[in-house]
């Protein structure tokens, strides 16, 4: 709160500051071409074939993306005043001191955040962020543009990605025949996020600050393949690879909206902003996505391909410091000095494993910081059976390992 009241009040100091300037100079200037005619306002004509698609592609996807509400039950708390003296003096006591206390009296259905989200299918499968409903105890709504709502159920979290599915229900019509049928929901089109560019126009959607529903943004991709850290409540920390850069303004409550082309397709889910910045928003691209609803369709959760170690990618400065004989691949090791450094019973330890192993090769392609581990890992399927070289007391070795499974 602090943070949005400062730049609410810097935008107020400025927006004054120029009002005043143009009202001392400006106040004569009448526009050249009347803003209304005779039977009504003029109809306003996009001035560039750029501006009509981004017009065309905000109408075409505005149906089908939704604000999420999140509610849950609160206690109340009500203050009410003691007087301690009265323990020991009765309350005939001359002594009238009165003290805050607080009780909990009951609890209350409250609103306590929210977020954006996006139809998939006719049939009501919305696609969010996992932060946006990490709260277990919590109920969701989804409220569509038309101004209907409808109870959402969480079907799964992705464990990787900051992604979730959620499911709302068709609403029932009677046809003319008297039968029942349902009404389909408008879906999103879902683009292609590897053919993106660098510098392409993209358009950004969401329930910005939680309160102005379907608030539109545009901009470019400022970058491609960028690996960040995100941090949010309910200590929510993850590390996101391969995510899409956008100068596209994402605010707090834009969480889980799309990302559009021109063309009106979905190429990425808008997930996290960097506060200190100027306008350096991600998004996970749609081809991530398109995955995880193809998994919860099919069986019902999201499911990656698990190695089983922890580790730390080599850099020439690790390498240096470390006296590394490799200046690439990942080091296994404890992280916190607790957890081990491979997992028991998983597909690394089952293949021999070791701490102190530098994974060098994943199934032929170099392990490097450009192309780190988790990456690769990603390509295959649980059960796939993969090569993997390893370098062990200066001398490498060549393991078979057959990947498990990870899910939520």
């Amino acid at each position: 709160m602090p943070a949005v009241a400062c730049v609410s009040l810097v935008s107020g100091l400025a927006g004054g500051v120029v009002f005043e300037y143009l009202k001392g100079n400006f106040l004569t200037i009448t526009p050249k071409e009347p803003i209304a005619q005779e039977g009504g306002v003029k109809e306003y004509v996009p001035q560039t074939t750029q501006e009509q698609k981004i017009i065309d592609a905000v109408k075409l996807v505005f149906p089908s993306v939704v604000s999420i509400v999140i509610t849950k039950d609160v206690p109340i708390i009500e203050q009410y005043f003691t007087n301690p003296f009265e323990e020991f003096f009765g309350q005939g006591s001359l002594f009238r001191l009165q003290v805050p206390q607080y009780r909990q009296k009951g609890t209350e259905k409250k609103e306590i955040g929210g977020g954006s989200g996006f139809i998939v299918s006719a049939d009501g499968y919305v696609v969010t962020n996992k932060h946006v409903v990490l709260d277990e105890e919590a109920d969701y709504t989804v409220f569509a543009n038309d101004g209907k709502s409808y109870p959402a159920k969480v079907l799964a979290k992705d464990p990787l990605q900051d992604l979730a599915v959620l499911k709302i229900d068709q609403e029932q019509i009677v046809d003319q025949a008297g039968a029942y049928t349902e009404r389909p929901f408008e879906a999103v089109r879902l683009g292609d996020a590897d053919s993106l560019q660098i510098g392409q126009s993209v358009i950004a959607i969401g329930n910005a600050l939680g309160e102005f529903r379907n608030t539109v943004s545009v901009g470019v991709i400022s970058g491609l393949g960028r690996t960040i850290t995100a941090s949010g409540g309910n200590n929510f920390v993850e590390t996101i690879e391969d995510v899409i850069q956008t100068d596209a303004a994402i605010n707090k409550g834009n969480s889980g909206g799309p990302l559009l082309n021109l063309a009106g397709e979905v190429i990425g889910i808008n997930t996290a902003t960097v506060l200190d910045a100027q306008n350096i928003g991600f998004a996970v691209p749609i081809n991530k996505v398109k995955r995880v609803i193809e998994q919860v369709r099919l069986v019902g959760k999201i499911t990656y391909p698990f190695l089983g170690v922890r580790y730390v990618m080599i850099t020439d400065a690790i390498a240096k410091d470390r006296n590394l004989p490799v200046a690439y691949g990942a080091i296994i090791e404890k992280g916190d000095g607790t957890t081990p450094a491979v997992t028991p019973g998983s597909a690394a330890d089952k293949a021999g494993m070791l701490e102190g192993d530098i994974i060098l090769e994943f199934n032929g392609e170099r392990v490097t910081p450009d192309n780190s581990l988790a990456k690769f890992i990603q390509k295959y399927n649980p059960k796939d059976t993969v090569v993997v070289k390893i370098l062990r007391e200066g001398q490498e070795k060549i393991l078979q390992v057959t990947l498990g499974e990870r899910s939520e």
